[in-house]
């Protein structure tokens, strides 16, 4: 099976704001039906057209009657963590599962952990998405639909506030469709998020970072994971062809908006990048950028030969980050007990 799937013809959910336009400019419809629609799709998240009441009928019927579809991704199960996280579990068209996160924040708000391929190509050693391979990118529209249908899987009274490409997959290795995306979650006729309020997280796809930076104000985050080339390599291949000096300068150049940050993810592996020394080469590789770093403690998974550091290796490995003007954070764990935490996504052979 192709990597790059073929979004169906007749998926109203694969069409951009100006693809709904063209289509119905097509059939003779005013422009604002298109708009119309676009905000029914999108905005609402309604699947079917006959409640789509201010199109005209005769749109309506014949949307239906030539058999225009309206999503592809099916919400099939809501797992709850003892911590309120909750682990969405998509089935799509084709009969492949992908997983999305809603991670409670205060105020009854949450962030949304967004996938972009089922399975990933990394191969990032620490991670179980990267031990299932990738068996394809996901569409824009499969992404949009996540979005759009995690409001089913939300408790009443709270909504997600923010969206992070940190789900399955590289966001960077699906480009154009992460791009295409985002020019409806970002829409405010469309999913309605601000840029400021999306990040995107990559492992270091260096010509892709800066190719973002053109298209896309929005928030990025470096899956970083070590502070020298010859640990990166053995737990990030990707690392073989963009090694820390040219993903820091990509980093560098990219056009971060005024008064944000950059986000360095840097998942803690028990005795292999989180000695001290490790912490202050990560100061050195850091200085002078607008930095946060975002310490994770590695989240376990069965097959695996990796460790979870003790909590005061991650309490000293912070201190001396903090200790040198750093602004680090430690990630508080969530969704650890149903498999919801960052490097455990994907569907398990007995789920």
């Amino acid at each position: 099976m192709s990597i790059r799937p073929n979004p169906p013809e007749r998926s109203l959910t694969e069409l951009s704001r100006q693809g709904l336009r063209d289509l119905l400019l097509s059939w003779g419809e005013p422009r604002y039906r298109a708009d119309q629609l676009y905000r029914w799709l999108f905005q609402r998240g309604v699947r079917d057209v006959e409640q789509m009441t201010d199109l005209s009928k005769s749109l309506r019927r014949h949307l239906r009657e030539n058999e225009y579809t309206i999503g592809r991704v099916t919400l099939e199960k809501v797992r709850e963590s003892i911590d309120g996280t909750r682990k969405l579990q998509f089935r799509l068209a084709d009969g492949a599962a992908i997983e999305s996160v809603l991670i409670p924040m205060p105020g009854g708000l949450f962030t949304q952990c967004l996938s972009s391929q089922v399975g990933c190509a990394m191969d990032c050693q620490f991670c179980y998405t990267g031990t299932l391979g990738l068996s394809r990118h996901l569409t824009s529209g499969e992404m949009i639909d996540q979005v759009v249908r995690a409001a089913d899987g939300l408790p009443p009274g709270s909504r997600i506030d923010h969206i992070v490409y940190m789900g399955m997959g590289e966001p960077l290795h699906n480009f154009d469709a992460v791009v295409a995306s985002l020019g409806v979650i970002c829409d405010p006729d469309g999913c309605g998020y601000s840029h400021k309020r999306v990040t995107i997280s990559t492992s270091g796809l260096v010509p892709q970072i800066d190719k973002l930076g053109r298209v896309a104000p929005v928030n990025l985050a470096i899956s970083l994971n070590a502070s020298n080339d010859e640990v990166r390599n053995q737990i990030m291949p990707v690392n073989k062809r963009w090694n820390i000096d040219a993903l820091i300068e990509a980093v560098r150049r990219y056009p971060l908006p005024p008064r944000r940050k950059l986000t360095f993810e840097y998942v803690l592996l028990g005795g292999v990048n989180d000695t001290d020394d490790d912490a202050r080469r990560l100061v050195k590789l850091l200085v002078g950028l607008p930095a946060r770093i975002n310490i994770i403690p590695w989240n376990p998974f069965e097959g695996t030969r990796f460790l979870r550091p003790a909590d005061e290796r991650v309490r000293s490995f912070q201190r001396i980050l903090l200790d040198r003007g750093l602004t680090a954070t430690v990630r508080v764990t969530k969704g650890l007990d149903i498999d919801a935490a960052c490097g455990q996504l994907g569907e398990r052979p007995s789920a």
